[in-house]
């Protein structure tokens, strides 16, 4: 479940909040002005997502890598007519 709290609620009630998502795996998303500004989650979760982060930063390496001697404009409008063959399927 995903809680939003302003950050001076956060504030007030990081005690509650903390327990909240250790012991209910519940992620809180604060607000500032009306605007999310920062999560608390669960460190397995946050773990999780470094993971998933790690791995899509070393794929897009390999890509740019892959493609690196591809001109720009040849490879963008190879990626726009793969778009637009996808969206007439």
């Amino acid at each position: 479940m995903i809680t939003e709290t302003s950050a001076v609620a956060f504030r007030q009630n990081l005690g509650d909040m903390l327990n909240q998502v250790q012991y209910r795996n519940d992620s809180i998303l604060i607000n500032k002005d009306g605007k999310p500004v920062a999560a608390l989650v669960d460190a397995r979760l946050f773990a999780r997502i470094r993971r998933m982060q790690n791995r899509f930063d070393d794929l897009s390496a390999r890509l740019a890598a892959g493609f690196a001697a591809v001109p720009e404009e040849q490879g963008m409008a190879e990626i726009g007519a793969a778009v637009q063959a996808t969206r007439r399927e």
